[in-house]
């Protein structure tokens, strides 16, 4: 099972070591569907052929002296008839496969969220987010038509092939020499279509991906990109990859159009109504109208023929989407929920055991020791880069320690199961993410089922609730994606009502004011120092005002714990921690 740092408990076990597997285990969950479909393909094929057949001997009647009109009327009937079937039959495997085309999409696209939802930090920090989205939209959605139509034609292909010449053999099996050599070379000149189409499809999925990550960057920087004039650049990057991809559109359409099949096709019709003929003159094995028939029958082969020039296409994408989704699932994240761990109510104890950290082969920790026993409030400071968030970041095994042990109250982190643990640590951080919801929700975010008095409380706590009431709809403000309608200091004031509506044990507070002015830093500070008795706080902060409050100030310095105490006792002693302050006076 791929590591993860979250699952349902009731997640399917799909097939996951190989695309086309992978794709049989999502279409065997619904095996009634499949069933459906063949069985609705053969009676459809079966209604065309016997139309043809029918038609053959009609010929034969109106040829033949002594003929009665019932007779006709019969077969014309038996032509109806078989019309109807292919009709009704055709509507059942048409539902059949567009149901389970649906369904095989909706479920690898949950498949793929729960799968994201379950990557580490590291692991997402690697990704260009419009490639991820291409995954989880477009190249879901080319599994969808690779089953229907993709599939669906193939499937009618094939039964478009075998029961035209199960037919023909019962009809005469001299008439099966042209068919068979037909068949054998559609099998080849198909085989070899696709050899040469795969590469390009893949190539076409990872273009995709690529030029939809660009264009997703530059659509999420669009303030930077026009803050330095770079408009021109991005559009000529983008112009880029859009050629890029359109260059592989062409060579796919240039594999196409040396599509051999069609070629081999029209001779072996004409070979075939050749041979059916010499037969019909030479040998008076067969009739007219069993020539008729025959005809039919082999011109049914034209239609596999024909349509396996872009139903293969779209099965070669749906398969090289499923690889480049399958890829990303298969991605093991560093960290594992650790189900079966430690799962209990948290007190509040922080202790580093000589944690050392390397980030991509960088170190950023070095050793650091220190305790934060329940309730106290722990100050870090230190210049940037000297690994003051990737300490805290430990804490909640975002990232996991290289050397020595984090321990919870007595507990190393990574015995700790993991939704246990974060679930009872709260962080609000300087760059702030709010969801394209109302305020009530993202303020309740971390808390499902708060009551609308509990929220309005956490947001008067952390100063928010008055501009909130400003908006004409309140609390039910619908705000844009990332908060963007609201100020650095608004968005920072709702972050830290959800922090406290959470009530974390152990609350880590990253540059959590910085936009926000004095006077109402002073308020939220008063909440924070109210609220901070009851657990062990983390401040990662420049104002002087927060680092004083502190029980116990932590100084870094390129990755080390250079000192800790008190700030009476760090200015005496601590020339680093000196520095900070008058800089930061």
């Amino acid at each position: 099972m791929v590591k993860r740092e979250f699952r349902l408990e009731n997640e399917y076990p799909y097939n996951r070591s190989g695309p086309v597997r992978w794709i049989i285990s999502h279409l065997w969950r619904y095996p009634l569907l499949p069933l459906a479909g063949i069985l609705g393909a053969i009676l459809n094929n079966l209604g065309y052929s016997y139309r043809q057949i029918y038609i053959g001997q009609g010929f034969d009647l109106i040829t033949a002296s002594g003929w009665r009109a019932s007779q006709l009327l019969m077969l014309a009937l038996g032509v109806l008839g078989a019309a109807a079937l292919q009709g009704v039959t055709g509507l059942i495997r048409n539902f059949a496969i567009e149901f389970l085309a649906q369904r095989i999409e909706r479920d690898a696209r949950d498949e793929l969220y729960v799968s994201q939802l379950g990557k580490s930090q590291t692991f997402h920090g690697r990704q260009r987010i419009g490639d991820v989205m291409a995954r989880a939209t477009n190249d879901v959605r080319t599994l969808n038509l690779m089953f229907s139509p993709g599939l669906m034609l193939i499937l009618d292909s094939v039964m478009a092939v075998v029961v035209p010449i199960v037919l023909i053999g019962r009809l005469e099996w001299r008439l099966l020499l042209v068919p068979s050599v037909f068949l054998v070379l559609l099998v080849l000149t198909v085989a070899d279509y696709n050899r040469r189409l795969k590469p390009v499809s893949l190539a076409e999925r990872e273009q995709f991906g690529a030029m939809n990550a660009g264009l997703a960057e530059a659509i999420a920087g669009i303030e930077v990109v026009k803050a330095n004039a770079q408009e021109k650049h991005e559009w000529m990057k983008f112009a880029r990859d859009a050629r890029l991809f359109r260059d592989i559109f062409v060579q796919e359409g240039e594999i196409e159009a040396r599509y051999l099949p069609m070629l081999v096709f029209s001779v072996a019709w004409a070979a075939g109504f050749l041979h059916a003929m010499f037969l019909w003159w030479r040998t008076d094995l067969l009739t007219l109208g069993q020539v008729i028939t025959f005809m039919g029958l082999l011109g049914t082969l034209r239609y596999p023929t024909f349509i396996s020039i872009f139903s293969f296409n779209l099965v070669q994408l749906g398969v090289a989407g499923a690889e480049r989704i399958l890829r990303m699932i298969n991605t093991e994240t560093e960290l594992d929920e650790n189900e079966a761990g430690v799962a209990r109510p948290i007190r509040g104890e922080v202790v580093f055991e000589n944690v050392s950290f390397a980030y991509n082969g960088k170190p950023v920790l070095k050793n650091v020791s220190f305790t934060a026993r329940p309730g106290e409030t722990i100050a870090i400071v230190g210049q940037t880069g000297s690994g003051k968030t990737t300490l805290t970041r430990l804490i909640n095994r975002i990232f996991d320690v290289n050397e020595g042990r984090v321990l919870v109250d007595g507990v190393d982190v990574r015995d700790w199961n993991l939704e246990a643990l974060r679930s009872q640590i709260s962080t609000i951080e300087q760059d702030i993410f709010l969801f394209s919801r109302s305020l009530a929700e993202n303020i309740a975010f971390g808390c499902a089922g708060a009551s609308q008095e509990a929220i309005e409380r956490a947001a008067g706590e952390a100063q928010a609730h008055e501009f909130i009431a400003g908006f004409k709809d309140g609390y039910a403000t619908e705000i844009g994606e990332r908060g963007v309608t609201l100020s650095g200091g608004q968005r920072q004031r709702i972050a830290i009502a959800r922090a406290f509506l959470t009530n974390p044990r152990i609350l880590i507070l990253d540059d959590s004011t910085s936009a926000i002015d004095s006077a109402t830093e002073d308020q939220i500070q008063r909440a924070m120092r109210r609220i901070s008795r009851q657990r062990t706080t983390f401040i990662i902060t420049h104002r002087l005002s927060q680092i004083r409050w502190a029980d116990r100030i932590l100084v870094l310095r390129r990755g080390e714990l250079v000192d800790q105490g008190t700030h009476e006792e760090l200015m005496e002693r601590c020339a680093d921690y000196r520095r900070i302050f008058a800089r930061y006076d």
